[in-house]
């Protein structure tokens, strides 16, 4: 024991000077291992906020035009990426205290962008499902809910319709319907009626019989369609679009006003007010009866379609305010901060926003239907015409497309929707003709088509990465994605491994000399390589099945979702099912620039020994899409639709319209 007459000694040199070394050298390596977050900040999706990113903050909000009220797949919610200890970041617990011989800790692991937007959608589609309506009084108070009117007449009949076919009802499904309809709120029904019935191409329903003068093949289809459930509608002129491209672009300013005139007569009339019938119609006229007074549409053709396209946008949105292009000779210029406010970290979060592009401008360059339409035949006048697609400033009122309704095997790859996950032969296929729109010598980089099959050519990627040979209609992939093999510069290598994907035609510019053959083109023949088509059957032994828009939407979509694959879906075009479907649940979305698409692969396959894959999550997926789409996407589900669109449409064209409804279940 030391005598208390000493002073303590001094720290011996270990304590004094080792000891304090190891702990900061224990704090630095600490430090340095810190997992990076992804270049692109959290975004918050609601479409009518600012992205919290700083990278958009130039380009402001994202201008949304009349989207449908609801749709579950753009996950309209911000993603936290919170963890699931009680809310509290990795990064921000406090390292535990150091021992004398400190051990480094071990880099905290972060979830993909991928699982928190899987995680995202499970929770929306619970949300969803949960509002199913399984009798007529839930069904109609959710209606009054959610429209601000009472159901219209035949909405009992309506309902019994759907139970009879073991529909999933929930209100939210028919949202398009509300999207495509309440402009005409805005319009006289004498103008609704007459415009309908002087068209070129009509389906008229009187008596409960529906006929039709023209023999046009998709006039026939939606007729034998809307001849199953004639017994059930009033009478009624239907106009239809019969060209892939849509033709209706009413300028933004007017579309809004007819919105303000539809919020407006808004009401719930009282019940003994209420109008139970609808009237009958005259016998139709031939559209060049002179009787009949129409307005003359002045059909337009000018190109590029984007000026058309981009009138139907906001005044003060970028689409609107920024220059239009007038050349396409030269490689595309790509801007991906235009896509921060649909995105997050890199990824599609919000599917409908990401089909918008009045907050995309640069998407003038970068689709064949902004650049040349195959056909361009569009009006500024509204009118009720019906169609199968359109893009999201359009102003046709959707109907299930033909195709969908014909069920044709090349379309939907007839009764065998492919062998189970695990029998499944090659990860990706994709094949097609070089449509977008007509292509030609001077446009051609620029379509959707051309750029997807180049992102899939290994020589090409091989090369660009080398700086050999710049890609001159692709770009390779943001720094954002952190992929293994572009580290590696092994990018066209990965992609060769499991990439098949080819053009069955170059559809070749017809005016170009001398004319071409057997599906080759003079101007693109250096770049690509035609390759054998394969049937869709042959194509859902594939795990994964990317579907890239044509010259319109892509018909093969719903086959794709009734198959044991994972369709991953890119489009602009807006469909009848689009409220129904769920992104990350259901179908995996991916932008239009492509730039996401090797990330979105990676994610799924992995990388070597480096990067692990999530084939198991590729298959629920696709399964969940596949059960969904038997369910909700049946062609009963499709009469339903139909039967409910047209009894609304009927209601609109009605002078009567303000006190129509079918009130029931409030005078019991």
């Amino acid at each position: 024991m030391r005598s208390p007459a000493f002073p303590p000694r001094r720290p011996s040199h270990f304590v004094r000077y080792i000891l304090p070394a190891v702990l900061i050298l224990g704090l630095f390596y600490y430090l340095s291992h810190k997992p990076r977050d992804l270049q692109v900040s959290n975004t918050y999706i609601n479409p009518n906020s600012h992205s919290s990113s700083s990278s958009s903050s130039e380009h402001g909000a994202p201008w949304v035009v009349n989207p449908p009220a609801k749709n579950p797949s753009s996950n309209q919610k911000p993603v936290h990426g919170e963890p699931e200890d009680g809310g509290k970041s990795v990064h921000d617990s406090k390292p535990a205290p150091a021992p004398a011989q400190p051990v480094p800790p071990k880099p905290a692991v972060t979830a993909h962008p991928i699982d928190e937007l899987i995680n995202v959608a499970e929770k929306d589609f619970e949300n969803l499902i949960a509002k199913e309506s399984t009798t007529l009084s839930e069904a109609a108070a959710a209606y009054r809910k959610c429209r601000g009117r009472h159901p219209p007449p035949g909405f009992d009949r309506w309902y019994e319709f759907a139970k009879e076919n073991n529909a999933v009802l929930v209100e939210d499904f028919f949202d398009q319907i509300y999207h495509d309809l309440n402009p005409f709120w805005g319009l006289d029904p004498l103008t609704i009626r007459t415009e309908a019935m002087g068209y070129e191409m009509v389906i008229n329903i009187r008596n409960g019989n529906a006929s039709a003068e023209s023999d046009w093949f998709w006039t026939q289809i939606w007729l034998n369609m809307i001849q199953t459930i004639e017994h059930l509608l009033p009478d009624m002129d239907i106009a239809l679009n019969a060209m892939d491209e849509p033709r209706l672009v009413v300028p933004w300013e007017e579309i809004s006003a007819h919105m303000k005139k539809e919020k407006q007569s808004r009401m719930l009339s009282p019940v003994k007010n209420i109008v139970k019938d609808f009237k009958s119609l005259p016998p139709p006229v031939k559209h060049d009866d002179k009787s009949l007074h129409i307005i003359n549409k002045d059909w337009e053709d000018t190109n590029p379609y984007w000026l058309i396209a981009r009138r139907g946008c906001p005044p003060d949105s970028p689409a609107r305010k920024a220059q239009a292009m007038t050349s396409f000779d030269e490689k595309p210029n790509f801007s991906p901060s235009w896509a921060t406010p649909h995105q997050y970290q890199g990824y599609v979060s919000n599917s409908t926003l990401a089909s918008e592009f009045c907050h995309q401008p640069d998407l003038q360059g970068l689709e064949g239907i902004f650049i040349r339409p195959l056909t361009t035949s569009a009006t500024k006048v509204l009118f009720p015409m019906f169609g199968g697609s359109k893009l999201a400033t359009n102003n046709e009122i959707l109907l299930p497309a033909p195709m969908y309704w014909n069920e044709e095997e090349r379309f939907t790859g007839g009764d065998d929707h492919g062998p189970s996950w695990e029998d499944k032969i090659g990860p990706v296929i994709w094949r097609g003709v070089a449509t977008g729109g007509r292509n030609n010598e001077t446009n051609w980089r620029g379509f959707q088509r051309h750029r997807f099959v180049s992102m899939n050519n290994g020589t090409k990627l091989k090369r660009a990465e080398e700086g050999t040979e710049p890609p001159i209609n692709f770009e390779l992939p943001s720094a954002t994605y952190n992929l293994a093999a572009q580290k590696e510069k092994r990018l066209g290598a990965w992609i060769s491994q499991w990439s098949d994907v080819g053009f069955t035609d170059l559809f070749c510019d017809p005016d170009i000399e001398p004319q071409q053959e057997d599906g080759q083109c003079i101007y693109t023949d250096e770049h690509y390589e035609t390759v054998l088509g394969q049937k869709l059957a042959v194509q859902f032994y594939y795990k994964y099945l990317p579907d890239i828009d044509g010259n319109s939407f892509s018909g093969r979509y719903l086959g794709f979702l009734r198959s044991t694959s994972l369709p991953i879906k890119s489009t602009l075009w807006r469909e009848w099912h689009d409220s129904r479907l769920t992104a990350w649940k259901h179908f995996v979305p991916m932008d239009n620039r492509f730039g996401d698409y090797y990330g979105i692969m990676e994610y799924f396959l992995g990388y070597d020994d480096s990067v692990p894959g999530h084939d198991n999550v590729a298959e629920k997926i696709a399964m969940d899409g596949k059960a969904w789409a038997e369910k909700v996407l049946r062609k009963e589900d499709m009469q339903i639709y139909v039967l409910r669109l047209l009894l609304e449409y009927a209601r609109i064209s009605d002078d009567r319209r303000e006190n129509m409804g079918w009130v029931d279940d409030l005078a019991s």
